[in-house]
């Protein structure tokens, strides 16, 4: 799948997948993730989610990474904050007390720019890239993060009903990408309401990827 494809879903404001609060996953399990005020969570491929919103309310610092800059400048306008924007490696970087955001290809960032995290939520990252890119985005994230503990949303569905995205990501899916990196553990199992994009039946899952 292209970038363009991405970006032009935010230019034409295509953007279905924009929750319009915080996801009640998140709220229900981010504890799983053992976390401490002021620790710093990556969010991969985050747009605007008000998840950001979210974390930094409850006192924690947030670093992601979008390939729309058109998402990021609406991200910072939601929250209310003037951003500092510089150039850093080949991305650009948002940045303001608590929070930075790294424009460009999440592929080109590099443990070194992000700099250290203490967890991954990855709600709409995995599902979003085709299956020919996954094991290859796995792999990175995994290598970006020093293996940081993860707190990993998934859909399960008939791919053959819909194309997506959001991809169907299965649970044995999930073990190929990361059980050699963690303990994974299915926190809870949920049936979408109303089916995927009113298409067809589909479950969401939360996921805990601990490193131990």
């Amino acid at each position: 799948m292209e970038k363009s494809f991405w970006l032009d879903k935010w230019q034409r404001n295509e953007i279905g997948f924009h929750n319009s609060e915080a996801h009640p996953l998140l709220i229900e399990h981010y504890d799983q993730l053992g976390l401490a005020p002021g620790d710093r969570l990556f969010l991969p491929l985050c747009g605007k989610t008000l998840d950001i919103a979210w974390l930094l309310d409850k006192g924690f610092s947030v670093a992601g990474a979008e390939l729309s800059e058109m998402a990021v400048i609406q991200l910072f306008e939601q929250l209310g904050i003037v951003p500092r924007v510089e150039v850093s490696g080949v991305l650009k970087l948002y940045s303001a007390k608590g929070i930075d955001i790294f424009v460009g290809d999440v592929f080109e960032l590099t443990a070194e720019v992000l700099g250290p995290v203490n967890a991954i939520y990855d709600r709409a990252a995995l599902v979003a890239l085709p299956e020919t890119t996954r094991q290859q985005y796995a792999r990175h994230l995994v290598a970006l993060t020093g293996s940081a503990s993860q707190l990993l949303i998934t859909f399960e569905y008939d791919q053959q009903r819909m194309p997506g995205p959001p991809f169907c990501v299965s649970d044995q899916e999930v073990a190929q990408h990361y059980a050699s990196d963690y303990a994974l553990r299915l926190l809870q199992t949920v049936d979408v309401p109303g089916g995927l994009k009113g298409k067809c039946p589909a479950q969401e899952k939360v996921w805990l990827l601990d490193r131990g």
